[in-house]
């Protein structure tokens, strides 16, 4: 997704129609693998759920779908208007998100295999974490892989230290990253191991993801390699986010 976002604009809807053509693919495996509580039921749904939540990243990210709210967030505002607004510059990336996992719902509910249903889950409860932490304020928010189109978003995030919302949401997660583990470690099945052990590792990716918006790390060093691709349209945001001291440069 960081080197399809990173290519021209012009090929945007070349992507989108290759992420839709594997969303199909991805549902049809949600589908078939739910009535499979075996290894590979395990696998194709947990592979499944990821195609799909990949489709909506790369529909943000090619600014296909966003909100109606596209432009910066006023200077000065703050509090719930500035959260309502943030809101509408998201409303319907997370529209589709709830779309989304109604489908997979549909095609799981009360099914042997539900594993695509809570794998989307996590992601999007992890996802939404990290948003609202980002909105709070958070050391690190990676926008430098924020395309142009989306660089008026960065006037919704605040530089921060810290957060209150930060210590709960690491708390929570690290949790339950334990409580999957050590379930998987109890399971008998060996579908139920393997489903409790993907679950238990996006969790702990998920606890690491926080972690990288706090420490004092550059963390994006770690997709480096993704510049190659870039297609150089990236360009600075029109203002810092709040609270930040220094200027964003919306590009590695």
């Amino acid at each position: 997704i960081f080197v399809l976002d990173g290519l021209p604009s012009r090929t945007f809807r070349w992507s989108m129609a290759g992420a839709t053509l594997l969303l199909g693919a991805a549902f049809g495996g949600i589908w078939i693998s739910a009535a499979d509580a075996s290894l590979r039921g395990a696998y194709v749904a947990f592979c499944s759920a990821l195609l799909v939540w990949g489709w909506q990243e790369i529909a943000f990210l090619t600014g296909t779908v966003t909100g109606p709210y596209r432009k910066a967030c006023p200077d000065g505002l703050s509090g719930y208007p500035r959260f309502a607004l943030a809101v509408r510059a998201l409303l319907h990336h997370e529209i589709a998100i709830l779309l989304l996992a109604a489908a997979i719902a549909a095609m799981t509910w009360g099914a042997d295999n539900p594993l695509a249903l809570w794998t989307f889950l996590l992601l999007w409860a992890a996802r939404t974490s990290t948003k609202l932490n980002i909105f709070l304020g958070v050391r690190n928010f990676a926008e430098g892989f924020l395309p142009a189109h989306l660089s008026y978003m960065t006037s919704f995030f605040r530089r921060r230290a810290m957060n209150l919302l930060f210590p709960l949401s690491v708390t929570v997660s690290t949790i339950g990253a334990f409580l999957l583990f050590q379930s998987a470690v109890a399971a008998d099945a060996p579908f139920a191991a393997a489903s409790l052990t993907l679950l238990g590792t996006l969790a702990a990716l998920a606890v690491l993801e926080h972690w990288f918006l706090m420490l004092p790390i550059p963390f994006e060093a770690l997709w480096s390699w993704a510049g190659r691709f870039r297609s150089g349209e990236r360009t600075p945001s029109s203002r810092a986010p709040e609270g930040s001291p220094l200027p964003v440069v919306a590009s590695p």
